[in-house]
């Protein structure tokens, strides 16, 4: 079944000028970009994108990181895109990562790991309203 799902370029990665690399090996593995938007977060949308997290030890510099800088958001599709993307994208801890997946490649450690994929078909209809209202 075709899927939509979110996928966003972090803070570090679009500074360090991968976003072109990034999008390539998305399409390169199946995926239709349907919608595109580079974009800062600020305080309230970090909190409700990431309210699971909110209180925990690590989310304040979570949410400083996530302020940081440019992000940009995708609509992808394709069968199967969560399952799909997630593959792609790797482990949130770039270390253990497969090789060859985005966060292996262009991952620094597993706060700034490059890239976000929605988890679930649920998670990533929520994500999608938050960004693109």
């Amino acid at each position: 079944m075709v899927q939509n799902t979110l996928f966003m370029i972090k803070p570090d990665a679009t500074g360090d000028n991968h976003i072109g690399e990034i999008l390539l090996m998305v399409e390169k593995n199946g995926f239709v970009i349907e919608n595109m938007k580079i974009f800062k977060m600020d305080h309230a949308l970090v909190d409700n994108f990431y309210v699971e997290h909110v209180g925990k030890g690590f989310y304040p510099e979570h949410s400083e990181f996530m302020r940081s800088g440019k992000i940009v958001g995708v609509i992808l599709s394709r069968e199967d895109a969560v399952l799909k993307l997630r593959e792609l994208v790797g482990a949130t801890d770039f270390t253990q990562a497969s090789l060859g997946t985005v966060r292996s490649i262009f991952g620094r450690s597993k706060g700034e790991n490059a890239v976000h994929a929605s988890d679930s078909i649920e998670s990533a209809e929520r994500e999608i309203g938050l960004i693109f209202k």
